[in-house]
């Protein structure tokens, strides 16, 4: 199968450069795996599609404010990094500008000597191994000088770094938002459990590699990136009592429904685990536990419009985007979602 069997033609001005005011207020296409059926409604309309019994699995990973300004040291220029992945011992590996003036023993600082770094390491690709110094706890200091790394499609200054946060982010360490979240509010997940749908979580630690573009002509060629992940005991035991009673597992987002399907056996059955998966789905694949996946609009020829063509039908997908083109949805990360069923 061809990189270019998941092409389809997006205006530029139907990126989404900004989050919409109101979280659920997004719009929701609807698609039936087994009729080719759509419907347009809104995302508040989402508990309308759910039934008793069934369980809503999230992806509770916050977003690191990864991105660093700084300067070189001594009396160089301006510089930026951005964490990419924990090496232990104060140590990331981060993407590094400019890189030609980046190299190792380069000293760096940022927010007037409060964190400071030197370069001590150079990756194949031409990732850097920066070793940081600061006083008390990283992430609190992230909190103080770090920047939202948003997508390179985003060219808008986000004015609320929380809007680019799920409502139930709990465990930091993404580069990138787990974004079909994003339309989730609290009252909404209220709502959803009162109608006796129980929610749970898994944590899936969301890579800048989700931004890399497929460039080998065949899809099987191309090598999908590593993600950390984790499915506690609640969650795997509660997806088994689900299914079992014949609810259905509803994954919100790729990256929830990756981490499933990554650790789940061939029967579909989980258990409490953690790893790393480089899981790659497209179609042909047979899922083993995600019935259901909220999921917002990608990029063409992206990795993940492969697995939504996977789950739904690579031809009723692209007939699903090209009506959305039609009419007019927001795509990509501040974008609108579907929901595939």
């Amino acid at each position: 199968m061809k990189t270019s069997d998941f092409y389809y033609d997006l205006p530029q001005e139907l990126i989404a450069q900004t989050p919409i005011e109101k979280r659920d207020t997004s719009r929701l296409m609807t698609l039936n795996r087994a009729t080719g059926a759509m419907d347009h409604r809104h995302f508040y309309d989402l508990p309308s599609f759910l039934r008793s019994g069934d369980c809503l699995i999230l992806n509770d990973s916050r977003v690191l404010p990864a991105r660093l300004l700084g300067q070189r040291l001594p009396g160089g220029g301006s510089c930026e990094v951005l964490l990419l992945t924990d090496r232990g011992e104060r140590t990331w590996e981060c993407l590094v500008r400019p890189g030609r003036k980046m190299r190792v023993g380069t000293r760096l600082t940022f927010g007037n000597g409060e964190l400071t770094a030197e370069v001590t390491g150079e990756l194949a690709g031409g990732n850097r191994l920066v070793r940081f110094a600061y006083k008390g706890i990283f992430l609190e200091v992230l909190e103080r000088l770090g920047k939202m790394p948003l997508p390179p499609y985003i060219k808008a200054e986000l004015q609320d770094r929380e809007r680019y946060q799920t409502v139930y982010s709990k465990n930091s360490g993404s580069a990138a938002a787990p974004t079909a979240g994003l339309h989730f509010t609290k009252p909404l997940l209220e709502q959803i459990r009162a109608m006796g749908i129980a929610v749970g979580y898994v944590t899936l630690h969301v890579g800048l590699g989700t931004f890399r573009p497929v460039k080998e002509d065949n899809i099987t060629d191309h090598a999908m990136h590593s993600e950390y992940c984790v499915i506690p005991a609640e969650t795997a035991d509660l997806i088994n009592r689900t299914r079992a009673g014949g609810g259905r597992c509803v994954c919100v987002g790729t990256t929830s429904c990756r981490t499933l399907e990554a650790w789940a056996g061939e029967d579909g059955r989980l258990e409490a685990c953690g790893g790393w998966t480089d899981i790659y789905i497209y179609p042909g694949y047979r899922f083993k536990v995600t019935d259901a996946l909220v999921t917002n609009f990608h990029l063409p020829e992206s990795t993940l419009i492969m697995l939504v063509s996977a789950f739904a039908g690579r031809e009723q997908v692209l007939a699903a985007y090209r009506e959305a083109v039609r009419q007019k949805y927001r795509f990509f990360s501040f974008g609108d979602a579907m929901f595939l069923y």
